[in-house]
C-alpha cells in the first residue's frame, strides 16, 4: 500500500484526488452526529435567549427584587405570551409553564444552575464550560443534561454571583471565591487561565445539619468511636480533622462541634463561612479578600491573632491553610483547650507534616524540633477521613499524639477503618474497629468526668 502512494517519491493527480476523497470520508466518520436531542436543545436556548431580551426590555429591573415571584410569574407570562404570538411559534402547556419558570430563573437567579441548587440530592455542582455541566450525589460525579446558551451567558451568571458580594472576575483578576446566600461555597475561574472556557465549582452548603447520629447511620463510624469523641469535646482535648477534598472535614467538625457546652464562648474563623454552631456564643468571623485597589485585604492569621484578644472559650479555624497554623498552635498550648480545625492531608501521619511545612509560612526560621514539640504539645488527637472508591464518606482513624521520641512525633490508632473488599454492587465493605490500645489519655478522661467502658477500646473476642 505504501509503494502504491509512493512511487518514485511522487504522487499523481489520479492519486491525490483518491486521497482526499478517503480523508473525507474519514473525517465524516469520526464527526460527532448531530442528534434530534442536540438540535432541539438548541432551538430552546435560542428561543430563551429571545424571550430573555424581550423580558429585559419590558421589565424594570431596579424593582424586580421588590415584586412578589407570583406577581412577576404573571407579569412573565404575558410578555412571553405576546412575544410567542408575534414569532408565530406555539407553545404547549407544558413547554409554556417550563420556559416561564427557566426566565425566572434567569432574572432572579442564575440561570440553570437554579434547579440543580434546588436538588437537596446534589452536594457539588461543576461547570466545565459553558456545555458541560456535572454534578455529585452520594459521592459520585455524573453529567447533567444542563447548559448555558454559549459562553457570553455563563459569563453573564458569574458575573450575577460574585457581583452580590462585591467581588469581580476579569482578565486582570481571573478567578474569584465567592459565597452564595444560602451559604454555599463558590469558586470561578476564566480565561485565559482556563483555556477551555469559564469553569465553576459550587460546593453546596448543606441545609439539614448532619449530626454524630446521622454520621454513625450513614456508616462514616460506629457508636464507640461517635462516644468516643464526644468524650474528647466535653474533656476539652485539641482535635485536629484531616482528610481530602470532599471527605467530610467540615461535616465532621460541625457534628464535633455540637458537643460543646452552650456557656462557652467560640470563636469561629473561616474563609468562607460554612460551620453552623448550634450554640447560642459564637463569634463568626471570615477572611477579605483584597479591594480592586489591592488594599484591605483581611487573612487567617490576622483573624487568629485577633480572636485571642477575644476572650474565646475555644477557638475553631475551618480550615488552616498557611501562618495562621503557627499562630492556631500557639493558642492551643496557651491555655485555649477544646480548640478545633480541619487540614488537607492524606493519612494522620501526613497532616503533621503538612502543618509543619505551614509553619514554616511565616517566614520565620524554627529549628524542625522546635515546630513538632509544639504540634505533640498542642494537638491531642487527629480524626482521619476518607471518600472511598464507591463514594462513601468514612472516618478511617481516630489517632492519639503521644509525645516525642527524639525529634520523631508519636502517636498511636485507637480506632481504625478496616476494608474487607468490594461487593458485587461496587459498595466498599469493612468495619470500624478498636485497635485494642487503651488511649494515654483515659486518665485526663475520667478525671473530666467522662464515663467510658474500658470495653470501648476492646478488639471483639480479645
Amino acid at each position: 500500500m505504501f509503494e502504491k502512494f509512493t512511487r518514485a517519491g511522487r504522487t499523481n493527480e489520479a492519486e491525490v484526488i483518491q486521497l482526499n476523497q478517503h480523508a473525507e470520508q474519514l473525517a465524516q466518520e469520526i464527526q460527532p452526529e448531530t442528534t434530534t436531542e442536540d438540535t432541539e436543545l438548541a432551538d430552546w436556548l435560542e428561543l430563551k435567549s429571545t424571550l430573555h431580551e424581550a423580558l429585559l426590555e419590558r421589565l424594570n429591573l431596579s424593582v424586580i427584587e421588590k415584586v412578589e415571584k407570583d406577581v412577576l410569574r404573571r407579569e412573565v407570562a404575558g410578555v412571553v405570551g405576546g412575544a410567542l404570538s408575534q414569532t408565530g411559534r406555539p407553545l404547549n402547556t407544558e413547554d409554556f409553564n417550563r420556559i416561564v419558570e427557566e426566565l425566572l430563573d434567569e432574572i432572579l437567579g442564575f440561570g440553570p444552575l437554579e434547579p440543580l441548587l434546588a436538588d437537596p440530592t446534589i452536594n457539588d455542582i461543576l461547570v466545565n464550560g459553558y456545555q458541560t455541566v456535572y454534578v455529585e450525589r452520594s459521592g459520585l460525579l455524573e453529567r447533567v443534561p444542563v447548559r448555558f446558551r454559549d459562553e457570553k451567558h455563563l459569563l453573564r451568571v458569574i458575573d450575577k454571583i460574585v457581583s452580590k458580594i462585591g467581588r469581580r472576575v476579569d482578565e486582570r483578576q481571573p478567578w474569584v471565591d465567592a459565597r452564595l446566600e444560602d451559604g454555599s461555597r463558590v469558586n470561578a475561574i476564566i480565561r485565559p487561565c482556563s483555556i477551555d472556557g469559564p469553569s465553576v465549582s459550587i460546593r453546596k452548603f448543606a441545609q439539614s445539619k448532619l449530626t454524630m447520629e446521622k454520621l454513625v447511620a450513614n456508616g462514616a463510624l460506629n457508636d464507640a468511636a461517635a462516644r468516643f469523641l464526644q468524650s474528647l469535646v466535653y474533656a476539652r482535648l485539641n482535635v485536629l480533622i484531616a482528610g481530602g477534598t470532599g471527605s467530610g472535614k467540615t461535616t465532621m467538625l460541625n457534628a464535633l462541634s455540637s458537643y460543646i457546652d452552650h456557656g462557652e464562648r467560640v470563636v469561629t474563623i473561616e474563609d468562607a463561612a460554612e460551620l453552623q454552631l448550634q450554640q447560642e456564643h459564637v463569634v463568626r468571623l471570615e477572611t477579605r479578600p483584597p479591594s480592586p485597589s489591592g488594599d484591605g485585604q483581611v487573612i487567617q492569621r490576622d483573624l487568629v491573632r485577633n480572636a485571642l484578644r477575644m476572650r474565646p472559650d475555644r477557638i475553631i479555624v475551618g480550615e488552616v491553610r498557611g501562618a495562621e497554623t503557627f499562630d492556631m498552635l500557639q493558642a492551643m498550648n496557651t491555655g485555649h483547650d477544646g480548640s478545633m480545625t480541619t487540614v488537607h492531608a492524606n493519612s494522620a501521619r501526613d497532616s503533621l507534616g503538612r502543618l509543619e511545612q505551614m509553619v514554616t509560612m511565616t517566614g520565620i526560621e524554627f529549628p524542625a524540633a522546635a515546630i513538632r514539640s509544639q504540634i505533640a504539645s498542642g494537638l491531642h488527637f487527629i480524626v482521619h477521613l476518607s471518600r472511598l472508591a464507591d463514594g462513601s464518606r468514612r472516618v478511617t482513624s481516630i489517632s492519639e499524639i503521644t509525645g516525642m521520641e527524639g525529634e520523631i512525633i508519636t502517636m498511636q490508632d485507637i480506632f481504625v477503618f478496616q476494608k474487607k473488599g468490594r461487593a458485587e454492587s461496587g459498595e466498599v465493605l469493612g468495619q470500624f474497629v478498636p485497635t485494642g490500645i487503651r488511649p494515654k489519655c483515659y486518665d485526663l478522661l475520667t478525671a473530666a468526668g467522662v464515663d467510658l467502658e474500658p470495653e470501648t477500646f476492646r478488639v471483639s473476642g480479645g
